[in-house]
């Protein structure tokens, strides 16, 4: 490679320009002695000048060389100095262009394109800073319309049971010794009322728990989930998930709020007494399945319902990470939400 650089370049070309000087002298000087024979030119005396002149000529071809490339060499320096410096984000150097040529066209060019490339920096960076701003609002903005949702639900679920509870509980009390039969009815009503309201704040309460898994995997928050709500309803839970899903810590997270926000509508609509969630890797994607045996839907209808909200944004969730929602429901034959989300790519194979 050193044989190669610019340097060299320069002493091989001024030595093949010296070595045809040399051939074309020696072809004049031979042509002259053959003829016109001077006394002056013999064999001896050609030969003495050839070497002499081959001598100093190489001396000064070499010298020659070095001294033009000093230059050129010093300038193709800087220049790559300046493009290692562009490759390493310092668009703000510069390189000086003195001469009037070829590479002081390519100097302008590296200087434009460095300033090119800082303006290109800048607005990156002045538009990620917005998207960040962005970010926040719309997660407050998110946070707020949760929390309005969540007060909606409270009021129109819970709030509204628990004011029936009362009043039924009153008008027991008054007709519990002239009507115990129809007490003890209104009794077993307000049981299940009162199984109803609690179902409803699990639900809910459901929604509150922390988004995040915590350091957890997401088998392990799924599970630890499950666990929990198994010791606080009826419910029975059959959990399949494989090992190595191989999911981003974003689609973790994801898949998980998904899972929450479908376990949550089981709770609050379905009436199922089986849930099923199974998570399996299928190809390039994971795939995941949560299906219950409860009372159904015509999904058609459904997307015209307050509850709609909720698979609305199921779906979102499994989209911005690349994947793939659909929803199978009837009535009386439960509900089913499968999902495939994309895994991470290094990792397949």
């Amino acid at each position: 490679m050193r044989w190669n650089n610019i340097r060299y370049m320069y002493i091989r070309s001024h030595l093949y320009g010296f070595v045809l000087i040399t051939f074309l002298l020696l072809a004049i000087l031979l042509s002259v002695y053959v003829w016109f024979r001077p006394e002056w030119l013999d064999v001896q005396a050609v030969l003495f000048f050839m070497t002499t002149y081959a001598c100093i000529g190489f001396i000064m071809s070499v010298y020659a060389g070095f001294q033009s490339s000093t230059g050129i060499k010093q300038r193709m320096d800087r220049l790559s100095m300046l493009i290692k410096l562009l490759s390493r984000g310092d668009f703000s150097a510069r390189v000086e262009a003195d001469h009037q040529d070829e590479m002081t066209g390519l100097a302008e060019d590296l200087n434009e394109l460095g300033e090119k490339l800082q303006k290109q920096k800048d607005s990156i960076v002045k538009v990620a800073d917005e998207r960040a701003e962005l970010a926040k609002s719309a997660h407050k903005a998110a946070t707020i319309e949760e929390r309005q949702r969540l007060a909606r639900d409270l009021h129109d679920a819970v709030s509204q049971q628990l004011f029936a509870l009362t009043m039924m509980a009153q008008a027991t009390e008054k007709i519990f010794d002239k009507k115990p039969d129809k007490a003890k009815h209104q009794l077993h009503e307000i049981t299940q009322m009162a199984l109803q309201a609690q179902t409803e704040m699990r639900a809910l309460l459901l929604h509150l728990r922390p988004v995040y898994l915590s350091g957890e995997s997401l088998s392990e928050g799924v599970h630890s989930l499950i666990e929990e709500l198994k010791q606080k309803c009826s419910v029975q839970f059959f959990v399949d998930i494989e090992d190595n899903l191989n999911l981003s810590d974003t689609s973790e997270e994801h898949v998980f709020r998904v899972l929450q926000e479908a376990l949550s509508n089981i709770l609050r609509h379905a009436n199922a007494s089986t849930v099923h969630v199974k998570m399996s890797v299928v190809d390039d994607r994971v795939f995941v399945h949560i299906g219950d045996n409860g009372i159904g839907f015509r999904a058609e209808d459904k997307q015209a319902t307050k509850a709609s909200y909720g698979l609305k944004t199921m779906r979102e969730r499994c989209e911005e990470i690349g994947g793939d929602f659909s929803i199978r429901s009837r009535e009386g034959e439960g509900t089913h939400i499968d999902m495939r989300v994309p895994r991470l790519r290094e990792d397949i194979g």
